[in-house]
């Protein structure tokens, strides 16, 4: 665990603390601004439990059953029996770092000041995360409207003392065990506590700035194997010229082109050897490489400024305003729609299984002797008799076609559901859940490119005197060999070369090669 701490204020968090906190194990605290705005809100909802007229989420039931009022001795019942009947998640348990970033987020929106919690609420969700215990939350449960429902009961039920959670050790045990060895003590909920922790968009959220992390460095490793690409294929790195880039001034496609060039820098491979098959111009999977990568790279930039508003927001429904004449106020809302987040998380999809396709395209050209310009027959040492990379790309394809499935948005689709109260939901956590199966698969379609392109570049030079790879796509082939990518030779079992090459993409090895020549890519 990270002993860096991250303080939590009443004004949002900032993405890095979302990943410090979901991936790097960051301790948390609340300043004292935060737990005192904590405590202004309670006194709002204080007040307005007192009053015998039904405020929502304080002394009434919820969705289609707010028509009752609750009266005060049932009150610390209603809060416990929302979370448990809404704790319904099915299906395999999601990630380690999705709850954390889910816990964190929530968090974040109680120390807003807009929920009506006690400081003691907050105080033990940060508990919670310090002592690394991770309530177990499950695949399916959330149409993402109010919020992330069933997966915030589940955590919030490890709050009261129940459910399911694992240890800092990956070991599910009994909650109260796990609250007892770490000296947290369960909170019994009270009004409107319950319907704070459980209210908002946080386990998409999360997801979201975590795929954006991903995505940022996997568009950074596809410009990498996009270059060797083109140099294994002896295409001209003329088009990656500034001036051209600047006439469509794109910045995604400026800085993919930048990458490129840069990588390629040095190279006696590039735009000089194809007397024997004259070519005007690349193919478009080639020549067209940073206008593909620089459109998914800008749609992460706008991915990110939607995250951006949703990190200073307070998510709740109702929510609290402590400030103003007459004591405060408590007003419902519709902020808990997903819409927002849903949106470019399937957006996001689209630009990972676009990319994801140009690769592909480039590999199966590097495979194809009538399209590689003198390279064997799917790379393969003895053609014929070895079959090389042709099933390396089969596999590549086949992730390349899940991630169009994938792509297929889930926040056009909606479900009513609450007896038609809740009659349109964004579904933004099915978006999200499926981004995180696209972006992993992206990066073993990188992987494969990359497995061919460094192969090809190996026979392309072999012998030769003259063809000269560019030092950048030198450190990076001796890297890969390195970490276990092998190189030209008989058929062998491919798929360890296989996983060794996704590690080294998912790990950042390959940008951080490049990179050991480059200078920081963008």
């Amino acid at each position: 665990m990270s002993m860096h701490n991250v303080v939590i204020g009443a004004h949002g968090a900032a993405a890095e603390d979302v990943l410090a906190v979901a991936r790097g194990g960051a301790r948390v605290e609340l300043s004292a601004e935060a737990l005192a705005g904590i405590a202004a809100a309670r006194e709002v909802v204080e007040a307005l439990a007192a009053k015998p007229e039904p405020v929502y989420g304080v002394s009434t039931g919820f969705g289609a059953l707010a028509v009752r009022h609750i009266s005060p001795e049932l009150r610390a019942q209603l809060q416990r029996s929302l979370v448990r009947s809404h704790a319904a998640g099915m299906g395999p348990r999601v990630e380690r770092e999705v709850v954390r970033a889910l816990m964190f987020l929530r968090l974040k929106t109680l120390a807003s000041g807009r929920t009506g919690v006690r400081p003691v609420v907050a105080e033990t969700m940060a508990a919670l995360l310090n002592a690394g215990i991770t309530p177990v939350v499950h695949e399916y449960g959330s149409l993402g409207c109010s919020g992330d429902l069933a997966p915030l009961s589940h955590c919030a039920l490890v709050l009261m003392g129940e459910g399911e959670a694992e240890g800092p050790d990956g070991v599910v045990r009994p909650v109260p065990e796990l609250l007892a060895e770490h000296g947290i003590e369960p909170v019994e909920l009270r009004e409107k506590e319950g319907l704070a922790l459980i209210n908002g968009t946080d386990g998409m959220l999360g997801m979201l700035v975590m795929a954006i992390d991903d995505l940022r460095r996997l568009f950074t490793a596809a410009d990498v194997t996009a270059a060797l690409s083109m140099e294994a294929l002896l295409g001209t790195d003329k088009v990656l010229a500034p001036e051209l880039h600047a006439i469509r001034p794109h910045p995604g496609q400026a800085a993919s082109a930048e990458n490129m060039r840069r990588v390629l820098a040095g190279s006696g491979l590039t735009g000089h050897h194809q007397d024997d098959a004259p070519r005007v111009q690349d193919a478009y999977s080639i020549r067209c490489a940073p206008q593909v990568a620089g459109a998914g790279r800008d749609t992460v930039t706008h991915a990110m400024t939607v995250a951006d508003r949703e990190l200073v927001s307070a998510v709740d429904n109702p929510v609290v305003f402590a400030e103003g004449s007459g004591g405060g106020r408590v007003e419902s809302n519709g902020n808990f729609h997903g819409a927002p987040v849903a949106y470019v998380l399937d957006f996001l999809a689209i630009a990972a299984a676009d990319l994801g396709s140009i690769a592909e395209r480039r590999t199966d050209r590097l495979l194809d002797k009538s399209r590689s310009h003198g390279l064997p027959a799917f790379l393969a040492d003895d053609p014929g008799v070895d079959s090389g990379l042709m099933i390396a790309q089969y596999t590549q394809a086949a992730l390349v076609s899940e991630n169009k499935r994938l792509a297929v948005p889930a926040s056009v689709d909606s479900i009513p559901s609450s007896a038609m109260q809740e009659d349109h939901v964004s579904m933004g956590w099915s978006a999200a859940r499926k981004l995180r199966q696209s972006v992993d698969n992206l990066a073993r379609i990188i992987a494969v490119e990359l497995m061919a392109a460094s192969r090809a570049v190996e026979l392309r030079v072999q012998g030769s005197e003259v063809l000269v790879a560019a030092p950048a796509s030198q450190a990076v082939l001796k890297a890969a060999r390195e970490a276990g990518v092998g190189g030209p030779g008989p058929d062998r079992f491919l798929s360890p070369d296989l996983a060794a090459a996704y590690d080294f993409v998912r790990g950042g090895g390959l940008v951080a090669a490049a990179e050991s020549v480059t200078g920081p890519l963008a």
